[in-house]
């Protein structure tokens, strides 16, 4: 598999029956490459890793003291909630305060994310609704700042609309790309989408961990702010058991993942960015990878890796609850000799 290198082995009865393959980056915030596995060139889309820079836009307006939105409400603009009930009881509160319908969102009808949050919609028969897709906390923020500019709020999803080319523009910036390289797909939820090397998500989570690197006095507080409520209300961004959750509890970290296996994080006392893209788009090995790569850098924060190792552990339990199997890291990542 070009520009990949096996990533997680998992065993079941002491013999090997899968391996995830992928590719990771580390960068320091000059965006130089530090230490890699497999190849940090490796163009991948960034997915929901984008949702804390598509809210910069609406954050630079502070479209969010505009329509009184709490500081747990805004955390949803970069959030890809799951569903539980505290998520939707928040998204209806920023429905009412922006006069936002919620048909007026271009994502999906869908069901909770959440197993049992899922469960509990089901059993008292009730229809899906655009509030319960992942990405509603995205579509209302862009949709209040398309009111507000006086764009159309119709085709806020369309990627010739000004929302999301100044979303383009910001990306841009970011992960230090040309708009023309950037590569342009569009999402789960229907809006446009980016895909950089690897290295570049990377380099753009630095400066997400260190907004002093921006020059401009508007995108840096943005970028202060957003960050700050994801960190304050961590289980608005994804629920109460889940990997952007788990390591956003830590103040010296600001993460966020994406579909298909794509992954990125800052760290603001190192003045680092990690990415990583697993290549069969696997999120249950992120903990595994993620807590290695933190243990190879020496990262100060046990507690962290802690916590991941604890929200899927490496051992592998069969529907019994016996342990049957293991999954164990298997890269490790090499010093750049650039």
């Amino acid at each position: 598999m070009a520009g990949f290198t096996s990533l997680v082995e998992e065993y079941r009865g002491g013999l090997l029956e899968n391996v995830h393959y992928g590719a990771v980056s580390v960068v320091d915030e000059a965006g130089k490459v530090l230490y890699s596995a497999g190849d940090p060139e490796h163009v991948t889309f960034f997915r929901s890793a984008a949702k804390p820079f598509q809210a910069i836009p609406s954050m630079k307006r502070r479209i969010d003291e505009k329509h009184g939105l709490t500081h747990e409400e805004v955390a949803l603009f970069a959030a890809s909630h799951r569903g539980e009930a505290f998520h939707i009881d928040a998204l209806e509160s920023m429905l009412r305060k922006t006069s936002i319908h919620e048909e007026e969102l271009y994502c999906n009808p869908a069901y909770p994310l959440n197993e049992e949050a899922r469960a509990q919609r089901l059993r008292r028969n009730e229809e899906k609704r655009r509030i319960f897709h992942n990405c509603a906390g995205k579509h209302i923020g862009l949709i209040a700042l398309s009111k507000h500019m006086g764009w159309d709020p119709k085709t806020y999803y369309r990627l010739e609309h000004p929302v999301q080319q100044e979303i383009l523009q910001t990306l841009a910036f970011f992960t230090d790309t040309p708009q023309e390289q950037i590569g342009l797909g569009i999402d789960g939820c229907g809006l446009p989408i980016f895909a950089v090397p690897l290295k570049s998500i990377a380099s753009a989570y630095v400066k997400l961990a260190c907004p002093d690197l921006i020059p401009d006095e508007e995108t840096r507080v943005a970028v202060e702010r957003i960050s700050a409520r994801m960190n304050d209300y961590p289980n608005m961004v994804a629920d109460t058991r889940f990997v952007c959750s788990t390591l956003l509890k830590d103040p010296n970290l600001i993460a966020k993942g994406g579909a298909k296996g794509v992954y990125g994080i800052g760290l603001r006392k190192e003045r680092i960015g990690i990415s990583l893209k697993v290549s069969d788009g696997s999120e249950q090995v992120w903990p595994c990878i993620i807590a290695s790569i933190l243990e190879y850098i020496g990262y100060s924060n046990q507690l962290t890796i802690d916590r991941l190792n604890e929200l899927i552990p490496n051992q592998i339990l069969n529907d019994n609850g016996l342990v049957v199997g293991e999954r164990q890291s298997v890269f490790s990542l090499k010093a750049s000799d650039k």
